[in-house]
């Protein structure tokens, strides 16, 4: 049977998620994060959709994700998926801006996908001296120059004034929703909200958002249940706290997204190490 290894490590030097799936098929549903995300494929073939854009993703492929590009994947030739990736906070990658170009801003990478690029190399160097826990410079210089060359050339020249063009309706129900997450939310209020009929409603949002009111809820409220997660706050607490029905909502939502359960995700963050990690294996 195939063996599957799912390792998370937070490094506290580089202050960033690093994370490794190993032989696993899992479908990630359309989502979005409040994060950077910049990965690879090590071995797999992997149909992506991102931004409304298909791609196809295999071997030797890096993937550059802005917070909030709404993005799906699966499996497509019926092997397993081994796959890296590292996770940068916005408020993280400010600052890397600013050291690297004199600038603090959030940057725009401009294509989801690099086909074969020669930054993997790079990548994959840093990935693993942050699963190994070195604690060098060797690792911060390799990833300045490694966002160093993002930056230069996969980013827009100059800080963009708007990351998203919606019109107003459809900003007042994001900011609608990013307030009553914790609520039952209906269409029906949405749709009053802008006084359109559900179901241009639902059109207009999942054209304009890449993913669907509903998608964006619950990917608001998984991104908070993270953040409560790494506070510290038991599963049972953070499922009442961001509006899932029940834990087992929660904890399935919370995998089909993340790739980990929330008690997993937890343990990254609840003990006293320099560097927390977690490593998963099923068999």
């Amino acid at each position: 049977m195939t063996r599957e290894v799912r390792t998370v490590v937070f490094d506290t030097d580089l202050l960033l998620e690093a994370y490794q799936f190993e032989g696993i098929m899992q479908k990630f549903p359309n989502h979005f994060h409040d994060y950077y995300v910049i990965g690879f494929i090590e071995q797999g073939k992997r149909h992506l959709v991102c931004n409304n854009e298909e791609y196809i993703l295999n071997s030797g492929d890096m993937i550059v994700f802005n917070p909030h590009d709404p993005h799906a994947c699966e499996q497509v030739d019926g092997r397993t998926l081994d796959y890296r990736c590292i996770n940068v906070q916005p408020e993280v990658m400010r600052e890397y801006a600013r050291e690297i170009t004199g600038q603090a801003y959030l940057p725009r990478f401009t294509s989801p996908v690099l086909y074969q690029s020669e930054l993997v190399g790079s990548l994959h160097e840093l990935h693993q001296m942050i699963l190994e826990e070195q604690s060098d410079f060797c690792k911060e210089e390799l990833l300045l120059l490694l966002l160093d060359q993002l930056l230069r050339d996969y980013s827009d020249a100059e800080p963009p004034v708007s990351t998203q063009d919606v019109t107003v309706e459809i900003r007042r129900i994001c900011d609608y929703i990013e307030a009553h997450y914790m609520e039952s939310i209906s269409l029906n209020e949405l749709a009053d909200l802008t006084e359109m009929s559900k179901y241009h409603l639902l059109r207009l949002f999942t054209r304009q958002k890449g993913i669907s009111p509903y998608r964006y809820l619950e990917t608001i409220r998984i991104n908070q249940a993270k953040r409560l997660l790494e506070q510290g706050l038991l599963p049972i607490e953070v499922a009442a706290q961001t509006g899932f029905s029940d834990q087992s909502h929660f904890t399935n939502f919370f995998k089909k997204l993340i790739g980990l359960t929330p008690k997993q995700y937890r343990r990254i963050f609840n003990h006293d190490s320099e560097l927390k990690r977690i490593t998963t294996n099923i068999v």
